[in-house]
């Protein structure tokens, strides 16, 4: 049985693992012609400062969100993916994930970045990629390398 996915939810936070993983995103929606949701998520959590400066904090977070769709969008257009949607989410970025986009989008594939945190922070914070494998409503693929299937170094 072949498997193709007409919605993929791409999310992105900044980092090397989730470029990879949006890189090659695209490459399944292209081959797919499926559409492409790319989701920012502002972790609401890292927001708790209580002295008056969440505000411009907030502020900071959104524009730089908004900017980084932006680039990203651009860079679905650029290698010829029409159908494509931004989100800027706030909150918990494994909750988001998992229990609001993949359910609005309809998603029926995440492609999302595999973790950079060690072993002290998976503890204390938990990997978000481990929790959308565990949760996720439909596949999940968790990308380790980049295009040319090679690790980073």
């Amino acid at each position: 049985m072949y498997q193709e996915y007409k919605r993929i939810l791409a999310p992105i936070d900044g980092s090397k693992e989730a470029k990879k993983a949006f890189l090659k995103a695209i490459q399944v929606a292209r081959r797919n012609e499926a559409s492409l949701d790319i989701a920012h998520i502002i972790d609401t959590r890292a927001m708790q400062v209580g002295d008056g400066y969440e505000i411009i904090y907030t502020d900071d977070m959104s524009s730089e969100g908004k900017a980084l769709l932006a680039d990203y969008e651009k860079m679905a257009h650029d290698h010829g993916l029409e159908d494509v949607h931004t989100h800027l989410e706030y909150g918990s970025p494994k909750q988001v994930i998992t229990e609001e986009l993949s359910v609005d989008c309809k998603s029926d594939l995440i492609m999302i970045g595999a973790t950079g945190l060690s072993a002290v922070e998976r503890l204390l914070v938990g990997s978000v990629s481990d929790y959308v494998i565990r949760n996720a409503p439909c596949d999940v693929l968790v990308v380790r390398t980049d295009l040319e299937n090679k690790l980073s170094e």
